[in-house]
């Protein structure tokens, strides 16, 4: 097992990508130090918030976290939503779309000027997202979209999704069920750590990516896109990643913070 020797930023950065869930906040209660950390830190860098949550828009995350004392507009905010209708625009413009997912995901795919199938035999591309609405149809749907000829593109790679109660199952258990029936492995799975999220936070952020840095409580996610693009990256220990598990990892963090407060300066902590 590798020691963990990383400790908290020793530097401030220019552009800050935030996590939210089990970063910023679990549930509906922001976490330690969120809103003074954030306050202090929009006063010198630009900070953008991710998610790999697909079950609101942009704008709903921004009223959560104004609503929670944290100003925001859905310019602050990437999700993968936004990833996925990128992607389908790059690469299957036009293509009938079946989805395995809520229907805010269908509502937003429609409004990007796409047709949202029931049928299987129309679709050119199954959708999978975190759906707690998932079902032995949708299942049988996607079985047969995919057999007939459908690429399959998901939102996020997460097994489940932090709660204050524990937890839920996210997409990747979706995904499983219609990879593994169907025999075929999903085309690209666009929120964190995909390039297609990547190019959106950098976007947003307007920072190089040396100036910049991924903070977050998921290994796999977070801390792994920050490698692939450059950027530095902190862990935050409030989520669902211990020490332990960093020591047992690959994918190690160039930082570790107990809570949001250790981003700041010395001086400037409460």
């Amino acid at each position: 097992m590798t020691h963990v020797t990383a400790g908290a930023p020793d530097r401030v950065f220019e552009g800050y990508a935030m996590d939210l869930d089990g970063t910023v906040y679990l549930g509906d209660e922001l976490l330690e130090g969120a809103q003074v950390t954030l306050t202090a830190l929009r006063g010198f860098a630009r900070v953008v918030f991710v998610t790999n949550k697909p079950l609101e828009t942009a704008a709903s995350y921004a009223d959560k976290l104004t609503r929670l004392g944290i100003p925001a507009t859905d310019r602050d905010v990437v999700t993968p939503l936004d990833s996925l209708v990128h992607y389908l625009d790059e690469h299957h413009r036009g293509a009938p779309l079946l989805s395995v997912a809520e229907e805010l995901v269908d509502q937003v795919l429609r409004d990007a000027g796409y047709v949202v199938t029931t049928n299987p035999l129309d679709a050119g591309v199954v959708v999978v997202s975190f759906d707690r609405t998932f079902t032995y149809a949708k299942l049988l749907a996607a079985y047969q979209a995919v057999r007939h000829g459908a690429a399959i593109i998901a939102t996020n790679p997460d097994p489940f999704c932090p709660t204050p109660e524990g937890g839920l199952p996210d997409c990747a258990a979706m995904l499983a069920a219609v990879e593994t029936c169907t025999g075929v492995r999903a085309e690209a799975i666009v929120g964190k750590p995909s390039a297609h999220m990547g190019r959106a936070i950098l976007s947003r952020l307007g920072v190089e990516p040396e100036e910049s840095v991924i903070v977050g409580d998921r290994l796999l996610t977070d801390i792994a896109m920050a490698d692939e693009l450059g950027m530095s990256s902190v862990l935050v220990l409030t989520g669902v990643t211990s020490l332990e598990d960093v020591a047992r990892s690959d994918v190690h963090p160039d930082y570790v913070a107990r809570s949001l407060l250790e981003l700041l300066p010395r001086q400037e902590r409460p």
